[in-house]
């Protein structure tokens, strides 16, 4: 077993990428303990309010919905302190957190589209499209599953919140509380983040992500309704990374005739192989950080399944209907 601990592989591997990432937790949280303490949640909740009343969800998880479009990070902060100091249970932090994965899709598709568009055209808009729809439908499952889930919402109490919280006009003592309370989380976000997020670059060190995804990549056999050709797009995806897939899928297109029904398929099969390791592997160190690390592990568990099925359910039915 071979560790490169030299300096180049240490700053770019470990302490800069830990450095960014403890800066933009902290900033998350700072902003999010900043929107709760001048109450602007009860703002950014009229938003998403009628969506989050079907699903009887609370006020802070409708405006963590809202803040989800802008910031990952500071949505998670908003939930992680409403469920800290009881105001959502257990079950409602899980279905707030899945309920946020429409905005949470939408701040990335973006970068997406523009990365994929030039290595496949068109087939970029397809694709992105059925991941879009997936995204749309886990949050109307989430909508659906909280009304048999979570107790009903008494009627007007985010109005009624809203106007309570017009009377507080003190921003100095808004951010001394804000300041106050950051102090209070920042170092258990360091003394958990660091240590997870340095574990993981070990491991990485040791080669274990690397034969993970090689053996997962040996295993696209099983796909046996996609052409051998097609197969190769999801061996890259997952051994790789998503560009190495779309690379593949490009040169593809242009030298062996793929189809567009194909390079989907492939990129979708992909999608849903890859994603729950390195999802794991890049979220639990700052989920960690804003969550407690057995609820980080089942957040991101449930987030993986039910992304994982929404990509299954829409790929068959484009696969039937294409």
């Amino acid at each position: 077993m071979f560790f490169d601990l030299s300096w180049p592989v240490l700053w770019h591997g470990l302490l800069w990428p830990l450095m960014r990432l403890t800066f933009f937790i902290s900033l998350g949280l700072f902003v999010g303990n900043l929107i709760e303490s001048l109450h602007w949640t009860r703002h950014a909740a009229r938003l998403a309010d009628p969506l989050a009343r079907r699903a009887r969800l609370k006020d802070v998880s409708a405006a963590s919905f809202s803040m989800a479009f802008f910031s990952g990070i500071t949505a998670n902060t908003m939930l992680s302190e409403a469920h800290a100091k009881g105001t959502i249970s257990d079950r409602e932090l899980m279905l707030s957190n899945l309920f946020n994965s429409l905005p949470t899709y939408f701040l990335h598709l973006p970068t997406v589209f523009f990365i994929a568009a030039p290595f496949i055209g068109s087939t970029a808009a397809v694709y992105v499209g059925l991941t879009a729809v997936a995204a749309v439908l886990r949050t109307v499952s989430i909508v659906v599953a909280g009304r048999f889930l979570l107790p009903p919402v008494p009627e007007g109490c985010v109005p009624c919140r809203l106007d309570e919280a017009e009377a507080m006009r003190d921003k100095g003592s808004a951010l001394r509380k804000t300041w106050r309370r950051f102090l209070e989380r920042l170092p258990r976000v360091l003394y958990i983040t660091a240590p997870i997020y340095a574990g993981f670059f070990l491991l990485k060190q040791a080669g274990l992500f690397s034969w993970l995804e090689q053996f997962m990549a040996g295993q696209v056999g099983f796909f046996s309704f996609l052409p051998p050709e097609a197969l190769t797009i999801v061996a890259f995806h997952m051994a790789a990374e998503f560009t190495a897939g779309l690379a593949v899928a490009g040169a593809l297109i242009a030298d062996a005739g793929l189809t567009q029904y194909q390079i989907v398929l492939a990129l979708m099969v992909g999608n849903i192989l890859s994603s729950p390791m390195r999802a794991f592997r890049h979220q639990f160190p700052y989920y960690a950080g804003i969550f407690k690390p057995r609820m980080a592990v089942r957040l991101i568990a449930c987030n993986q399944t039910l992304r994982a099925a929404s990509l299954i359910l829409v790929g068959g039915v484009y696969a039937l209907v294409a």
